[in-house]
């Protein structure tokens, strides 16, 4: 949702051109002011994802704020229309939150099919192999296992604090899903590569487009994923809130973390 609990997403656009372009926007709350006191989640006050609705073009970046409350950042845009996640936690607001609104980009546009379920992609000279499965409901670890040229990546990179991120969206109304790994670097037990394990839970049944960041010899690479969620075996599905504005965190898992929208 563009607007809960009182704050709203506002965008400096909802028609744009195509291409590498700049994207402001602001958060008002309340009280009518943009708000400009965030709490740090993940080493950044604010993070901002762009998707385009056929699920491709997928950007994770990190806006700057100026003294005014406007966050600015820099995006490439194919012609279609794109959904855009603000995912950040008021310095004055009990729990984060992530909100979402819609811009149009001018062109032809070209819609995409979603990519088929298969457990590997190749990322440039990285392979990324995907073993777990989603269930609705239900808590699922998911296990990823990086090779560079065949070879295990055991010298992963710390990225937001983190070994990889996880970001998860259901192909058909883009609800949203942010996962973390279990553990954390530093900490003892988490070893940095070749696996990194999250545990997340599917709101309901449907396809899924994973998208896991992690940082290598100085660079972030996205490897991306298609995975069906399988319908609860326990009867009916479960009722879970999937309001944009108000992540619910997943449950604790071994240190496993995250929330969705």
């Amino acid at each position: 949702m563009v607007s809960e609990y009182g704050y709203t997403l506002d965008l400096d656009a909802h028609i744009r051109s195509r291409g590498a372009q700049a994207v402001s926007f602001r958060i008002f709350g309340p009280d009518g002011q943009a708000v400009t006191e965030f709490e740090a989640a993940h080493e950044k006050e604010l993070h901002f994802i762009a998707l385009r609705r056929d699920t491709t073009g997928f950007q994770h970046v990190h806006p700057v704020m100026d003294t005014s409350g406007t966050w600015s950042t820099d995006l490439d845009l194919t012609p279609g229309v794109w959904r855009f996640f603000a995912d950040f936690h008021p310095a004055r607001h009990g729990q984060p939150m992530t909100l979402g609104i819609d811009a149009s980009v001018a062109g032809e546009y070209d819609p995409q099919p979603l990519p088929e379920n298969t457990p590997t992609t190749d990322v440039g000279d990285y392979t990324v192999t995907l073993k777990g499965t989603l269930a609705s409901g239900q808590a699922s670890e998911l296990t990823f296992n990086i090779q560079k040229n065949a070879k295990p990546v055991t010298d992963l990179q710390p990225y937001l604090g983190a070994y990889g991120h996880l970001v998860a969206i259901r192909s058909g109304d883009l609800a949203y899903l942010h996962v973390h790994p279990e553990g954390e670097p530093g900490d003892g037990t988490t070893k940095p590569g070749p696996d990194i394990s999250f545990i997340a839970v599917a709101p309901s049944a449907g396809s899924y487009r994973l998208h896991l960041d992690f940082q290598h010899e100085g660079i972030v690479r996205t490897a991306q994923f298609t995975v069906p969620a399988a319908r609860s075996t326990h009867g009916s599905e479960p009722a879970v809130d999937l309001n944009p504005a108000g992540p619910l965190e997943e449950p604790d898992h071994h240190g496993g973390h995250g929330h969705r929208a």
